[in-house]
């Protein structure tokens, strides 16, 4: 039972993992063992709400294929049993970010005392200004 939040859960029957030979530098234990793990998670036949399913659907995510099946490779670790905890954290996570809302800025005004200290500072800092300025003498 894979956990989403406090109402919704996946089933494990509902959640495909094979394991896979996992790619790249390894040594032996590369061509020996399949430790990379390869998960498949169709969304359309899950029993998850219909709210997550069209959002899920509506996402614009790579691992979404057209099918509507959310596909993910893990081969991080060399162990097998990491690798399938790391693809389902990443499938939970996956799931989760189609409810994460992005909060709107709200436009906001400095102080009246803010703008009158920055006005200040401004004027000070252009009296400094003039006063490392070169003399010139009428008289020439």
């Amino acid at each position: 039972m894979l956990k989403i939040s406090n109402n919704v859960s996946i089933p494990d029957n509902e959640i495909e993992i094979s394991a896979i030979r996992s790619q790249g530098a390894g040594g032996q234990n590369v061509n020996k063992v399949s430790s990379a793990i390869h998960l498949r998670f169709d969304i359309m036949a899950s029993s998850l709400p219909e709210l997550y399913k069209n959002r899920l659907l509506a996402s614009k995510d790579k691992r979404i294929t057209k099918e509507g099946v959310i596909v993910i490779k893990a081969q991080q670790f060399r162990s097998q049993e990491k690798n399938r905890i790391d693809a389902l954290e990443r499938l939970q996570d996956v799931i989760k970010s189609v409810f994460i809302s992005i909060r709107r800025r709200i436009a906001t005004k400095p102080s009246k005392s803010a703008n009158r200290t920055r006005m200040d500072k401004k004027q000070e800092r252009g009296k400094l200004k003039v006063l490392r300025a070169k003399l010139t003498s009428d008289y020439d």
